[in-house]
């Protein structure tokens, strides 16, 4: 059963967060008024999941952020952000936290938010640490148009990143979330010319564990039927290239944000994009805009977390 630990100084904000949550999903969710609060009562028990707003007494979300970063690097941190604290939100993002919710999307997107960054973040210790000596590794991926491949092939590069010691557990679940929002924009948006409505129910039907019907009828017409989606992926102890490139169109480049911009985190479209933007080193486009280049330059100073026996909750593409 995940546990979900909201953080709000607010009584009603905090009820009506946990209220968007599904009751059918067995979910737990607890409550603090603020850092401080969150904090002691990470002591007792690890959630799987932290969401939290920016702006509280005591601790905010920023020094929140900053502790479960440093202190419990395993645990995602979502963000709640409010029209006015952008810039906060994206100095929190660089600090640790794993997603944000603009508060005025929470209704659309706050479920959809909790499911990724948990299936990401288990995803993240699922595997044995099979390459431990391994120096530098190569992968070339050609999929066709089925959206159940995606996951797999993330969590395997979030494997062989965390076997090589590229960066720590936030940083994984960083690299997992814009690889994500990567792939399902090249297989979706890219090769089967799917609006944005249609690729975030495409997503949202993968997550209750089956393909709708509109991929599956694509997937089978021309011009769709004979696209792939090409990754690669070079990983070494300095760094890590992640190249996504899919058979459609394209998009207009000149609507690329800038990195680390405030202002792009108070929308709803493009938001895979912006999380691509703030979790990557670099992130660069072709010419068509069929095409991302991702670099994640290696911490040296990383270190995977211990594994803490009996602790509860461990272990457990965009649209413009």
């Amino acid at each position: 059963m995940p546990i979900v630990l909201i953080v709000d100084d607010s009584e009603v904000d905090r009820r009506l967060v946990g209220g968007l949550l599904p009751k059918d999903l067995d979910w737990l969710v607890e409550f603090a008024d603020n850092g401080v609060e969150a904090l002691e009562k990470m002591r007792l028990s690890l959630p799987d999941v932290v969401i939290t707003d920016m702006m509280m007494p005591e601790m905010d979300g920023m020094e929140l952020v900053s502790n479960i970063s440093m202190d419990y690097p395993h645990i995602p941190v979502i963000l709640i952000t409010g029209h006015g604290n952008e810039s906060l939100a994206v100095e929190a993002l660089e600090k640790g936290a794993t997603s944000y919710v603009p508060k005025q999307f929470l209704a659309d997107k706050l479920q959809e938010t909790v499911e990724q960054v948990l299936a990401v973040s288990k995803a993240d210790r699922s595997y044995s640490r099979l390459f431990s000596r391994l120096q530098n590794t190569q992968y070339r991926f050609a999929l066709d148009n089925d959206p159940a491949l995606i996951p797999p092939l993330v969590d395997l590069l979030q494997q062989t990143l965390a076997d090589m010691r590229c960066c720590d557990a936030t940083g994984r679940m960083h690299a997992g979330i814009a690889l994500e929002e990567a792939m399902f924009n090249a297989m979706l948006a890219g090769n089967l010319e799917m609006d944005r409505e249609q690729v975030l129910e495409a997503r949202g039907q993968l997550r209750q564990g089956y393909v709708s019907q509109l991929v599956k009828e694509r997937r089978s017409q021309e011009p769709y039927a004979g696209r792939v989606t090409e990754v690669k992926a070079d990983i070494s102890l300095d760094q890590a290239v992640f190249i996504i490139r899919d058979q459609g169109s394209g998009f207009d480049i000149a609507r690329v944000p800038n990195r680390h911009d405030p202002e792009t985190l108070d929308q709803l479209e493009g938001r895979g994009l912006v999380l691509m933007m703030n979790f990557m080193d670099e992130v660069r486009f072709n010419e068509v805009g069929n095409e991302v280049t991702m670099v994640m330059r290696c911490r040296r100073d990383c270190a995977v977390p211990p594994v803490v026996p009996n602790a509860p909750g461990f272990p457990p593409g965009f649209k413009l």
